[in-house]
Formats: structure tokens, C-alpha cells, sequence
């Protein structure tokens, strides 16, 4: 069983705009909080979420999605962040995703009505790893009359319905292959002993393929950075090659590192009803890559969403690796294959594909055969560039093995083009939701 690397993420909150700043303290201040992060094995099964999911239909019995189309591949790692949640605080671990909307976490008790559970749990269950609803003075559940409540609801994957008691019960799918289901709650956050946020709309899931929640900080209004109304956050990645990973950093509202940053826009959708772009996500336009410091020749418009929303080019925390879509992976691939030359072919691992999506794989360490290809570049408007270095091209997967960074984003199950957090290592960055923009500035990220 692979080892549980535990590592602390400084969460620092700066001068947020209302609700937060006017909670427990008129005046805005300037604070560092520290919060736990683990960058964390993953290992559960998956689904995948996918256009399809929005015409399925739940099973009114018991409330679970029938015909879900199951994926082969597994992220292995994701970042975590250890959150304080209910009054008092239950230490709830929820996965950082700039790729989803709703938050939730995982509750041990399948009646989240707390006023109509009369037998209590003991204090004990506070350090369990679920939050106990009934141990929380501020929870709340959403009954079924609530607007969020009706079936043609677009913020999730399947339609809303009623559970038996009467509560507002959600399915939810993630691009990993998440699956998770529960109620629609109320929970405050508590983010220091003067700073809580005001009741906020969260899952409370009691069915879930993954052992965390998740901290939903996309573009959609149920998303923790759109319900408290955040001007901008940002988050540093760690090199998670090193022994011993060292700290990652995760800003809410100004980072006093922005001075470094260079920022490109978020692109606009041409519609709202393109069936495979998702509107919510954090759009940008990469204008081309190069692979030690050849430019490849991959159209502009492979980074592009076409008619139907296919070629889109999201920004994602929650998501593991990078994906391509199947015309600027192919080029990639071919360089790739070239640079490593012949004795990456003498030990090219012919017919092996790592979790269905990864197919370009080799017997040896990634530093080693990443030394063969050398650097690589996602180049984006304005001269900006993400930077990846040699040794981060290749992931060692075990066994022996490792594998080309990247995969085809069509075995995965989607029509996008996404750049992961493997390839955010080393790399500020920032999220600025009122001008509608992310930056990205190089940084040692142990030492930022």
C-alpha cells in the first residue's frame, strides 16, 4: 500500500470583500492562517462525468444514477486541504479544485435532518474522519421546497430530487470519475477563531467512490470562491519529485507575490449550449508548445473550442496529469518518441498503456529518459509560457515504468484540452475573478 505523504499548506486570507470581511470584524484585516494539506494517493474507483450524464435519471427508490459509464483510469494523487467546518469545527479533508462547483464532504449520518435524529453520536465522532451533522449547532438541510431543489436544475449532473424525508438529495460527477451523492446543506466554515463564513450551500454526501470531499472553485455560483464572493485566490504547487515534499501555499484574496505574475484572460464561450464545452470552468487560449525548443507544428485551433465546445483549454487543480485532444497530442507524442531516440525505443514499454490513458511508456526513471526530450513549453497569448522542466515530461507510475506526463484526453473521456497540477509544480497560480483572468509566475514553491 503506498505511503500517505502528509505535508501543511499555509492558507493566508487577505483583505476578502464582503461577506467574509464583515463577519465577526468590521475592520478588514490582513491574517495567516495556517491549515493542513496532504498531497495524497488517491485510490478509489471512478466514473466519468461527461454530457451524457445530463440526460440519465435517477432511480426514485433509492435515488442512486443508473447507466453510469465507468472509467479505467485512476488519478493517483490530489491536493488536499484540511478545512475546519460546523460550530463547533469539525477537521473536514477536502480535495482543491479549480475543475468543479459544488463543495461537499462526507457525513456519518444518513439522516442529515439533525432535529429529527434523536439518538445522538457521541463527542467521540468528532474525530472521526466524516463530519457528524448532529454535533453542529449551524447545520442545516435543504428541504425539497428550496429553488435549488428542481429537477431541471443545471449545476448538477443529475436532476435534484426528494429523499424520503423530504430533503433536497443531489448526484454529482467529476472529471476524474468521482461520484458522489447525498443532501444539499448549510454549514458554516471556520477559517480562524475570528473569521467564519456565513452558511454556506455545501453536499453533505453520504455515497462517494472518493475518501475526501471536494472544495468546488470553479466559475459556478455554488462554488466556495463564488459564494463568499472572492476578488481573486491563488495556490502554489510543490515539486512533488523531491523526497521529501515541502510545503505547498494556498492564498485567498491578494497575494503579495502578484507583482511577479503575468496573466492571461479567461476566454468567453461563442454559446451556452455547446454540449462538450463546460462554461464554468477557467478557459484560457494556449497559442502553441515546444519540446526542447522546437515549436511544434499543432494548429492554433486544436486549443480552441469548435462549434460543439470540443478543443476547450481548462486551467484544472483537480485534475492529475494534462490531457490533449487528439490532434495536438499526436504531434506531441511523435517529438516525444523522436527525442528519446534509440534508446528510448530500446526501452519503450510497446503496448502498454498506464490506466487506459497514458500510452507512451518506458522502463526507467523519469529523470532519465526526460533528460532525452528536454524541456517543455505551453505558450500562451502575451508571451506567456508555463515552464516544464526535463524531469517533470515523465511520471514514474511503478513498476519500473514511467510514462509520458500527457495523455489523449479522448481515452479519458472528454474533448478538452486540461493542464493538471503535475504540470503546476513550481508554478504560482492565481485565479483573478474580477478581471476575469489567471496569472502564473515561476516560484520555488517551498520556499514562497
Amino acid at each position: 500500500m503506498a505511503l500517505l505523504l502528509l505535508h501543511s499548506l499555509t492558507l493566508v486570507l487577505l483583505s476578502l470583500i464582503s461577506p467574509l470581511s464583515s463577519l465577526k470584524t468590521h475592520q478588514p484585516q490582513q491574517l495567516s492562517l495556517s491549515f493542513p494539506l496532504s498531497l495524497t494517493p488517491l485510490n478509489h474507483s471512478h466514473v466519468l462525468k461527461n454530457p451524457i450524464f445530463a440526460s440519465l435519471q435517477s432511480n426514485t427508490n433509492n435515488n442512486r444514477p443508473l447507466g453510469v459509464v465507468k472509467s479505467s483510469f485512476k488519478y493517483t494523487m490530489a491536493l488536499v486541504v484540511s478545512l475546519p467546518i460546523g460550530t463547533p469545527p469539525q477537521t473536514q479533508q477536502v480535495v482543491l479544485d479549480t475543475g468543479s462547483q459544488l463543495s461537499w464532504i462526507k457525513c456519518n449520518n444518513n439522516n442529515n435532518n439533525k432535529d429529527n435524529n434523536k439518538n445522538k453520536q457521541p463527542l467521540a465522532e468528532k474525530t472521526s474522519s466524516m463530519f457528524n451533522p448532529t454535533l453542529s449547532s449551524s447545520f442545516s438541510a435543504l428541504p425539497c421546497t428550496h429553488p435549488l431543489c428542481k429537477p431541471r436544475n443545471p449545476d448538477f449532473t443529475l436532476p435534484t430530487s426528494c429523499d424520503q424525508n423530504r430533503l433536497c438529495h443531489y448526484s454529482y460527477f467529476y472529471a476524474d470519475g468521482t461520484y458522489a451523492e447525498g443532501n444539499l446543506v448549510r454549514e458554516k466554515i471556520a477559517l480562524s477563531n475570528t473569521q467564519t463564513t456565513p452558511p454556506l450551500i455545501l453536499g453533505c454526501t453520504r455515497d462517494s467512490s472518493s475518501a475526501e470531499g471536494i472544495l468546488g472553485m470553479n466559475l459556478g455560483r455554488l462554488s466556495f470562491s463564488s459564494q463568499t464572493r472572492l476578488s481573486k485566490f491563488s495556490y502554489c504547487v510543490p515539486d512533488r519529485t523531491r523526497r521529501n515534499i515541502p510545503a505547498g501555499i494556498f492564498f485567498l484574496g491578494e497575494n503579495p507575490n502578484s507583482g511577479m505574475f503575468r496573466y492571461v484572460d479567461f476566454l468567453k464561450p461563442a454559446s451556452q449550449r455547446m454540449p462538450n464545452f463546460d462554461p464554468l470552468a477557467y478557459t484560457v487560449g494556449v497559442e502553441g508548445i515546444r519540446i526542447g525548443g522546437k515549436r511544434l507544428s499543432i494548429s492554433r485551433t486544436a486549443f480552441r473550442a469548435d462549434r460543439g465546445g470540443a478543443g476547450q483549454t481548462i486551467v484544472d487543480s483537480g485534475t492529475e496529469y494534462t490531457f490533449l485532444v487528439a490532434e495536438a497530442y499526436g504531434k506531441v507524442r511523435e517529438e516525444v518518441a523522436a527525442r528519446a531516440g534509440a534508446r528510448g525505443r530500446a526501452a519503450e514499454k510497446r503496448g502498454f498503456v498506464y490506466e487506459g490513458a497514458l500510452d507512451l511508456c518506458y522502463v526507467g526513471r523519469a529523470e532519465e529518459i526526460g533528460r532525452l526530450v528536454g524541456e517543455m513549453v505551453f505558450e500562451f497569448e502575451n508571451g506567456v509560457e508555463i515552464r516544464v522542466a526535463a524531469e517533470r515530461v515523465f511520471t514514474d507510475v511503478g513498476g519500473g515504468a514511467t510514462c509520458l506526463s500527457i495523455g489523449r484526453s479522448d481515452l479519458l473521456g472528454v474533448e478538452s484540452n486540461i493542464i493538471g497540477n503535475f504540470h503546476q509544480q513550481n508554478l504560482w497560480v492565481e485565479f483573478d475573478l474580477v478581471n476575469r483572468r489567471v496569472g502564473f509566475g515561476e516560484a520555488d514553491c517551498s520556499r514562497s
